[in-house]
């Protein structure tokens, strides 16, 4: 009885041991199945990124460029506020410019052409007096462009009669020598004040305007008076824009005009001296 006793004893506990030894390798089996079940997953989840990371940039730097504000060039913004100020007022001060500034070109144009070297002029007239006499002066200034080189020419078509004829010759065709160097020159300086006034104009029917909306409507709203305002200051932007334009080209005209008449006052001083020591 003791025997079979031991005998069961030993048969338990080998079967326990048996029984814990595989249940340890099931467990460790499974949990290293676990471990590479996560390790492959982490692999897939990393191609995974890898592959969708490209895409996902992409998509946002496309939404960054449709979100970004497309910047309008110089030309088209002055376009479509041209447009946003109304053909009526905007067409006359455009009017304005393109006549001025056909004046500006036209008369810088003809002062480059008339502007001499009267220095030189001066020098050969007194040498071909010495050499040929008036008539090889004359041919000189009549050779030469220029209102100084016509301003000799009358002068020494005078010289015969005398040095004061001479004299009153240069002062009167420098009269008129001067007046074709100011011929339209006022014109610009009308289209000066011209463009803002219409300018000014335009602003004050805006807010009339803008005024009788809100008498219409009985309410202050700022979208019944936005469109008035906003036309208003484009038309005085635009006045203001074409008169300092105009402006420049108008004080460059002056400038070029005195320097050219002071030329012309020098050069006939000049001219008079010389037929005063031809006749000595």
């Amino acid at each position: 009885m003791k025997k079979l006793f031991f005998a069961l004893s030993l048969v338990g506990m080998l079967m326990t041991q048996t029984l814990s030894f595989a249940t340890t390798n099931l467990l460790t089996i499974q949990e290293a199945e676990q471990q590479e079940d996560a390790v492959v997953e982490d692999a897939m989840a990393e191609e995974t990124m890898e592959e969708v990371a490209p895409v996902v940039e992409e998509e946002a730097s496309v939404m960054e460029e449709e979100a970004a504000p497309v910047e309008a060039s110089f030309t088209q913004e002055l376009k479509k506020r041209f447009i946003e100020g109304g053909p009526g007022f905007m067409g006359i001060v455009l009017i304005c410019l393109i006549l001025g500034l056909a004046i500006a070109i036209e008369r810088i144009i003809y002062l480059n052409l008339a502007t001499t070297n009267s220095q030189k002029l001066t020098a050969g007239v007194e040498e071909a007096l010495s050499s040929g006499g008036v008539e090889a002066a004359k041919e000189l200034c009549r050779n030469t462009k220029g209102p100084v080189a016509s301003i000799f020419y009358q002068g020494l078509d005078r010289a015969d009669e005398g040095v004061e004829s001479a004299e009153k010759a240069v002062v009167a065709y420098g009269g008129v020598q001067m007046g074709q160097l100011e011929k339209n020159v006022s014109w610009i300086s009308l289209f000066i004040a011209l463009a803002p006034m219409l300018g000014f104009m335009g602003t004050v029917i805006g807010m009339i305007q803008a005024f009788d909306k809100i008498e219409a409507a009985g309410d202050m709203q700022p979208s019944l008076v936005a469109g008035g305002i906003k036309v208003a200051l484009l038309t005085t932007v635009f006045g203001l824009i074409v008169a300092i334009i105009l402006q420049v080209f108008y004080n460059y005209i002056i400038a070029k005009i005195d320097s050219i008449v002071n030329d012309m006052e020098d050069a006939s001083i000049n001219l008079i001296d010389i037929l005063v020591a031809q006749k000595k």
